[in-house]
């Protein structure tokens, strides 16, 4: 869960990389599949009843709606299609994750440094692939893959 209940499918190998990469602060396994396909499957079925999206925005402002776990594994469960039932987990363990954050923005100003040449903040905290500061500023690490960053801590 980031901002709100949302479906993903992660490799097994990539957990929790992929949860907190995502900003997800609490996440459940509900089944495990032996390829893609069959994974595309679920997901597609899944996705009838919960969002796939992530309210970015609102992740980064740590505004969460309350999920009430035991009612959402039974409702994914009986959106998992018949053939795919064999791969349910036998138990649904809740995974929480915690992030370094001192201060989360109120309102949420991105950073372009295609814009801006430099610039100068106090970092605040790391959320999923954010960098968050204490002016409101975001960074997103992963949207700016191949560009040549230089931080300077002091």
């Amino acid at each position: 869960m980031t901002s709100h209940l949302k479906v993903g499918v992660t490799r097994t190998s990539q957990i929790p990389t992929r949860w907190i990469d995502q900003g997800a602060h609490q996440a459940v396994r509900i089944l495990e599949v032996p390829n893609r396909y069959l994974a595309g499957m679920a997901e597609v079925c899944l996705k009838e009843h919960f969002s796939d999206k992530t309210n970015w925005r609102k992740m980064l402002q740590n505004d969460r709606e309350g999920v009430s776990w035991d009612e959402a594994i039974k409702l994914a469960i009986e959106g998992i299609p018949k053939d795919l039932k064999i791969y349910l987990m036998s138990d649904h363990i809740l995974t929480e994750l915690h992030f370094p954050v001192l201060q989360f923005p109120d309102k949420v100003k991105s950073l372009n440094l295609e814009k801006e040449n430099s610039y100068t903040g106090l970092l605040s905290g790391i959320k999923g692939q954010y960098l968050l500061f204490e002016d409101q500023t975001v960074y997103n690490i992963r949207s700016n893959e191949g560009t040549a960053v230089e931080i300077t801590i002091k």
